[in-house]
C-alpha cells in the first residue's frame, strides 16, 4: 500500500530537505531570499549546489539543467552531466554555484518577436530560488528566468515575477494605509484545474490529424455522444483509473498538490485540479504536470489530448484558473467572512479587481486567445469571447445597496436538510455561475476562459499588474488621506459605479447577454486575430511600463509571436487537411465507388434493379467533387495567404480565408464518412476514438 505522505515531494529539493542538509546559515539566506526577495550572497551559492548536487546523485540524477519556459508555451531544458575530469584519467561530480545560478543556453533558436536576430544567439538563464528545484528524468531540474544578451525577456516566468512582485507592494502599500503595520509581503496564488481526453494510442497513430495538430480536422459525429450527461463525475473505467493512480503517484514525487480527479462532461474527457499555491509555483507545477500527464499516458498505451477542442460537437477542454491574493501571515484578501457587508478591507480589494477587469478587459482576453481556444470560447460550452464579472447576489447587493446609501437587507444561507437522517447544513448565500468567465467562487475568482494547453503565467501577469495598477491609484488615495475609514467607503462606492457594467450574473451564453453587453460597451473579440492587436494599446503599454513588467518592444515581440504562431498552426492544419483529403480520405471514396459502379454493371447484366446503388453512386460521386474542388480551394487559399505582408492582416486571412476553405472540405468529407462503409473509411471514426478506453 503506498504511503502518500512519505511519497510527496521525494524528488523535490524542498524546505524539508534544505533545512536537514545546507548549513543553518547557509539555510536562512536562502529562505530571507525566497520569502522576501533579496538576492542571495554568491559566496553561497557554492554550498548550496553542492549540497543540491549531493542529494540529486542520492537519488539517481547524473546531469543537470536550468528548466526554462520559452515563449513557446512549453519548457525548455539542456542536459549537462555532473562529470568533471579529475586529470588521472577519472572523473569527479561536480556542480559549482556558478553553474548553479547562471547558464547560456543558445536564445536564437526560440522564438524573440524580432528581438533577436538569428545569427544573434547569446542568452541568459537564472534561477528562481522561489520555485523548488526538482528532479526529471535522471536529472536535477533547476528553475530559472530566460533573459536575452542585451536584458530583454525571452520566457513567460520572468514577466509573472515581475506581476508578483508590483502587486504584493502596491497590495501592502495599501494594508498600511489602513492601518495593518505587519504585512510585509502579499502573494497571488492560484489553482489551475487541468482538463484533457484519454485516447487509445493505436488508434491516436492512424490519424494524422490528432499526430500533427492535436485536434480531429475531419469526423462525424456518433450517434451518442454527451447528449445523455451519462460521462460527467460518472463512474472512472478500470482502464482510466489505473492511469489517474500512476499520474497522481508521479505528480506526489514532484510535489504537484493533484486533489481531485473526475470524469468530465464529454465522453473520454476527464478533469485533474490541484490545491492552490503561489503563481510562480502553480505554473512551473502546471507546465510539469501536462508534461507528465502526456509520459503517463504512454504507458498506458493510451495518449492524452490537450487540444482546447479535439472533436467537433463534444465539449472542448480548459484549465480553470482560480485567482486569489493572500498576505504573508496566511490572511485571504478575497475572503468575505461572515459579515462582508461591513468588511471593508474586503470590499475595496474585490472594487479593485472589478476595476481592474473592466479597464483591461482587453488583457485579459488575448491572454487566452489562440488557434485552438477559439473553438471554444462562446460555443456554448466555455465562456463568451466577451468578459464579464459574475458576483452573485449577496455581494451585488452589497455593492448597490453602499451605492444607494441604504443597509443592506440580503438574506444569509438557509438551513438544508434533505431527509430527516441526514445531517442540516447551511447553504451558500448565492449561486454558481458556470457560464462567466471570472466568476467570484467564495474567497477567489476563476478565470474560466483559459485553454487547456495554455501556460497560465500570462493570464496571470495580466491579472496580477491590472489589479497592482488599481491599488496603486487605491494607495495614493489613501496614504493622503485623512481619514482613511471614509476614504476607502469611497472608493468603494465610486469605483462600483464606475464599473459595474463588467458585472453580469446572468447566463453568459444567451443571444440576450451580447446585446446587453454591446450597449455596456464591452469588448466581443471573437477571434485570435481580433484580440491580439489590443496588446499594444497605448493604455497596456502605459501600465506595463509603469510597473516594470515590459517594455513597449517586449510587448510588441509578445504580439508578433503570438500572431505568427495562429498563422502556423492554421497553415499546419490546413496542410494536413489537403494531405489527409488527398491521399486518404478521397482515394478510400473513389475505391468505394468502383465497387458501387461493379454492383450497378452486375445487376443491370442480369436484369435486376440497380436503384439503389445508382442513387448511393451518384451522392458519393457529388460529394467526392465537391471535396476535390474544396481541397483545391484550401490548397491555393493556404498559397495565397502566406503571401500577404503583415502579421495582423496575414492572421485575419488565415481566419477569413483559410479557415473557411476548411470548413468547406470538412462538411463534404464528413458527410462522405456518413455514406461509405466502416471497412472502408480509411481513418478511425469518432465513435472508435472517443468510446474505445
Amino acid at each position: 500500500m503506498t504511503n502518500v505522505p512519505e511519497m510527496f515531494g521525494t524528488l523535490v529539493f524542498n524546505d524539508k530537505v534544505m533545512q536537514q542538509r545546507l548549513p543553518k546559515e547557509t539555510y536562512t539566506a536562502l529562505k530571507a531570499t525566497i520569502n522576501s526577495g533579496t538576492a542571495l550572497d554568491p559566496s553561497l551559492a557554492n554550498t548550496v549546489a553542492t549540497v543540491m548536487k549531493d542529494w540529486a546523485i542520492e537519488h539517481g540524477a547524473t546531469h543537470y539543467t536550468h528548466w526554462f519556459q520559452p515563449m513557446t508555451g512549453i519548457t525548455a531544458e539542456k542536459h549537462d552531466s555532473f562529470i568533471c575530469p579529475s586529470g588521472d584519467g577519472t572523473i569527479i561530480m561536480n556542480f559549482s554555484g556558478k553553474e548553479l545560478i547562471h547558464g547560456e543556453p543558445d536564445a536564437s533558436s526560440f522564438p524573440s518577436g524580432g528581438l533577436r536576430s538569428t545569427f544573434e544567439a547569446r542568452g541568459y538563464t537564472a534561477w528562481d530560488p522561489s520555485s523548488y528545484a526538482f528532479i526529471k528524468d535522471g536529472a536535477l531540474c533547476i528553475p530559472t528566468a530566460f533573459i536575452s544578451y542585451s536584458g530583454q525577456v525571452l520566457d513567460k516566468k520572468t514577466p509573472l515575477l515581475r506581476s508578483m512582485r508590483a502587486i504584493s507592494e502596491q497590495a501592502v502599500r495599501v494594508l498600511r494605509a489602513m492601518g495593518d503595520e505587519n504585512v510585509n509581503r502579499v502573494t497571488a496564488t492560484v489553482g489551475p484545474e487541468q482538463e484533457y481526453f484519454l485516447i487509445d494510442k493505436e488508434l491516436w497513430k492512424k490519424r494524422k490529424d490528432l499526430i500533427f495538430t492535436g485536434r480531429t480536422l475531419f469526423g462525424a459525429r456518433p450517434p451518442k455522444g454527451q447528449e445523455l450527461e451519462d460521462h460527467y463525475f460518472g463512474n472512472i473505467r478500470p482502464r482510466v483509473i489505473a492511469y489517474m493512480d500512476d499520474l497522481d503517484r508521479e505528480l506526489w514525487k514532484l510535489g504537484i498538490l493533484a486533489k481531485t480527479r473526475h470524469n468530465e462532461v464529454a465522453p473520454a474527457q476527464h478533469e485533474l485540479a490541484p490545491i492552490f499555491t503561489s503563481v510562480n509555483v502553480a505554473t512551473d507545477h502546471n507546465q510539469l504536470t501536462m508534461e507528465v500527464m502526456k509520459k503517463v499516458a504512454d504507458r498506458h498505451n493510451l495518449v492524452c489530448l490537450l487540444h482546447e477542442k479535439p472533436f467537433a460537437g463534444v465539449n472542448g477542454s480548459g484549465k480553470h484558473n482560480n485567482w486569489s491574493i493572500s498576505t504573508d501571515d496566511g490572511d485571504n484578501l478575497l475572503n468575505p467572512g461572515k459579515t462582508p457587508e461591513s468588511n471593508y478591507r474586503f470590499l475595496l480589494f474585490l472594487t479593485a479587481v472589478i476595476k481592474a477587469v473592466d479597464l483591461h478587459q482587453d488583457l485579459l482576453r488575448l491572454s487566452v486567445a489562440s488557434a485552438g481556444n477559439d473553438h471554444r470560447l462562446g460555443a456554448n460550452e466555455a465562456p463568451p469571447a466577451i468578459i464579464s464579472i459574475f458576483l452573485g447576489g449577496e455581494l451585488t447587493g452589497i455593492l448597490e445597496s453602499m451605492s444607494a446609501g441604504t443597509a443592506y437587507q440580503g438574506k444569509k444561507g438557509n438551513k438544508m436538510q434533505v431527509v430527516e437522517s441526514i445531517p442540516e447544513f447551511m447553504s451558500d448565500t448565492t449561486d454558481r455561475n458556470r457560464t462567466s468567465p471570472f466568476a467570484f467562487t467564495g474567497n477567489k475568482f476563476e478565470f474560466r476562459s483559459l485553454g487547456s494547453t495554455f501556460n497560465i503565467a500570462c493570464p496571470n501577469v495580466m491579472l496580477n499588474t491590472a489589479v497592482a495598477d488599481v491599488l496603486a491609484e487605491y494607495a495614493d488615495v489613501l496614504e493622503s488621506s485623512k481619514d482613511v475609514n471614509k476614504a476607502v467607503k469611497k472608493l468603494i462606492v465610486d469605483t462600483y459605479a464606475a464599473h459595474k457594467r463588467i458585472v453580469f450574473n446572468g447566463n453568459n451564453y444567451s443571444e440576450e447577454w451580447v446585446k446587453e453587453a454591446e450597449k455596456r460597451g464591452l469588448l466581443n473579440l471573437k477571434t485570435t486575430p481580433e484580440a491580439l492587436p489590443y496588446y499594444t494599446r497605448e493604455e497596456n503599454l502605459a501600465m506595463f511600463a509603469r510597473h516594470k513588467i515590459y517594455t513597449a518592444e517586449e510587448i510588441k515581440a509578445r504580439k508578433d509571436i503570438l500572431l505568427e504562431n495562429y498563422c502556423k498552426v492554421i497553415n499546419i492544419e490546413a496542410l494536413t487537411m489537403t494531405d489527409m483529403a488527398s491521399k486518404q480520405i478521397i482515394p478510400a471514396c473513389l475505391d468505394y465507388t468502383k465497387s458501387l459502379a461493379e454492383a450497378v454493371h452486375t445487376k443491370s447484366e442480369i436484369g435486376v434493379n440497380a436503384e439503389t446503388e445508382k442513387s448511393l453512386l451518384g451522392r458519393i460521386d457529388a460529394l467526392i467533387n465537391s471535396a476535390y474542388a474544396a481541397n483545391g480551394n484550401l490548397c491555393e487559399a493556404t498559397v495565397k495567404v502566406k503571401s500577404i505582408e503583415g502579421l495582423e492582416k496575414q492572421a485575419l486571412a488565415y481566419y477569413n480565408v483559410v479557415f473557411a476553405a476548411m470548413r468547406e472540405l470538412r462538411a463534404a468529407c464528413d458527410e462522405l464518412e456518413m455514406l461509405v462503409p466502416e471497412n472502408a473509411w480509411p481513418i478511425p471514426s469518432y465513435a472508435d476514438l472517443l468510446f474505445s478506453v
